[in-house]
């Protein structure tokens, strides 16, 4: 019951004139970032980081979190109609949603997209108000050993987004990690690895380093790949056949509640919801010789799962302080700069701040599901503008952005050094989520290591003598074990096959 006149009272802030209008900027934003080939969410929140300098914190969380959740409706147009994924997660919308269009069935797979993406959208907003509070109120009982402990737990969730190598997504947790360790100690305050830099005192900012590795490094991997002009397809009839709603609705569900679990876990993304769900509306088909052929569960499935996955990802964020994603980290890097710190005191100490947001999102999921489907052929549109335009616009506005974070030079040579390192390395099939993660939290399980054995009287056996530490770490390392033994396996089922050739 409180939980929901808290909610109320965040209507109230959210509904306020430039709340709402900064709400409409972020989706709008969103939905464009999600129909560009090579942006995606994370590149186009990291560019847009700056201009939220000088907005107040809610406001400014309010727009970001539309342009994460926005960009994952976006995708879906250019998937459906030109068959080319705006954002990762809508590479599995491609499958059987331009079937349909190919069929002349564009606006009902857009349809059934949309709302699909409401429903999955709102179920985990609504997860995020009743679920959130109590489990912040459980966190409340933590101390430096059990964050550390958590966060030690959350690095080992990375290896979900290690790629295909092990090996290389260590190698990129490893730089993430050094480069935290640049500037002062979070404890002693001793400087370290400063190179005697004056701008190097303060570690990098983390923001030219989100707006570098993912928005410059896009830009170049993007100029690499220019594609034809293609035609696009008549949007009519919005709405699945009478019998097709109920194969429909039961796609929905599952993929709600699938899109929501993955959301909960550290190192799940939202690619990872929509292949799961597809693969279940396959399974639970009567006739699975439809998919790929233009089968409405094909599209609508996935598609709720990647948004019921963007809200409750972020309730990790608000309630321990922990990203789950690249994207989610670029949202926690906003939260730090615009001086709040997400995890179980921000249900007490910005009662306000939070349940806004949340209320902001209700609206924003609103306001998607009424700009998605009159405008789809629009924002397709968008879509086929040449990279040659439009590639160099964004790189002068990253420049500009990183600019006016310090207001130094420094800060624009930095965000291209890491941009041409994430170009390489994106080249050379390194992930670059391992590297903001590890940089996010890199200087967090520092101070709370530190700290646990300052108050420590036994050493590092804090770590194992207080009840929830010890849980998290045994459950840390028993994903360690059984990923080594699921590697081992995979090597040796790689070379039966090699054998067997």
């Amino acid at each position: 019951m409180n939980s929901l006149i808290q909610l109320l009272n965040g209507f109230e802030t959210a509904l306020t004139w430039w709340n709402l209008l900064y709400c409409l900027i972020g989706v709008s934003i969103g939905m464009l970032v999600g129909v560009m080939p090579g942006l995606g969410p994370t590149a186009g929140t990291a560019i847009l980081l700056p201009i939220t300098f000088g907005l107040e914190p809610v406001s400014a969380i309010i727009m970001l979190s539309g342009i994460f959740y926005g960009a994952m409706y976006g995708g879906t147009v250019t998937s459906v109609l030109i068959n080319t994924p705006g954002e990762a997660a809508s590479v599995i919308t491609c499958i059987d949603g331009h079937q349909m269009a190919k069929q002349g069935r564009a606006g009902t797979a857009l349809g059934i997209a949309a709302i699909g993406s409401f429903i999955g959208g709102t179920f985990a907003i609504i997860g995020l108000a009743f679920i959130g509070p109590p489990l912040a109120n459980f966190a409340l009982k933590f101390g430096p050993p059990e964050f550390f402990a958590l966060m030690l737990l959350g690095l080992m969730m990375l290896l979900g987004l290690m790629g295909q190598s092990l090996l290389k997504g260590l190698i990129a947790a490893v730089i993430g990690l050094i480069l935290s360790m640049v500037g002062m100690d979070p404890v002693s305050g001793t400087v370290r690895f400063s190179f005697h830099q004056l701008e190097l005192m303060n570690g990098f900012d983390f923001v030219i380093i989100a707006m570098g590795l993912f928005g410059v490094s896009e830009i170049l991997m993007g100029a690499e790949n220019r594609s034809d002009s293609e035609k696009i397809p008549k949007i009519k009839g919005l709405l699945p056949k009478k019998d097709e709603w109920g194969p429909a609705l039961k796609s929905i569900a599952r993929g709600t509640g699938i899109g929501f679990f993955l959301g909960l876990i550290p190192g799940a993304n939202a690619v990872i919801a929509s292949l799961v769900s597809y693969s279940a509306e396959k399974k639970f088909a009567k006739n699975p010789s439809r998919f790929g052929k233009g089968a409405i569960e094909g599209v609508a499935g996935p598609e709720t799962a990647n948004n019921a996955y963007s809200g409750a990802a972020l309730i990790p964020l608000f309630t321990l302080g922990l990203p789950s994603s690249p994207t989610v980290a670029v949202l926690l890097g906003a939260f730090i700069m615009h001086g709040l710190t997400p995890g179980p005191a921000l249900f007490q100490d910005n009662a306000n701040f939070v349940w806004a947001v949340i209320a902001s999102m209700f609206i924003g999921n609103l306001l998607l599901l009424v700009m998605n489907l009159p405008l789809a052929g629009v924002w397709a549109k968008i879509a086929l503008i040449p990279y040659k335009l439009l590639f160099p616009l964004i790189l002068i506005l990253s420049m500009v952005g990183a600019y006016s974070v310090n207001n130094s030079l420094w800060d624009v040579g930095t965000m291209i050094v890491f941009g041409v390192l994430g170009y390489f390395l994106k080249k050379l099939d390194f992930p670059l989520a391992p590297i903001v993660l590890t940089f996010v939290l890199g200087k967090s399980i520092e101070s709370s290591f530190l700290q646990s054995l300052t108050i420590s009287q036994d050493g590092f056996f804090i770590f194992f003598t207080r009840p929830i530490s010890s849980v998290l770490i045994m459950i840390t390392l028993l994903i360690i074990i059984l990923s080594i033994f699921s590697g081992i396996k995979k090597k040796r089922s790689y070379l039966a096959n090699d054998v067997e050739i």
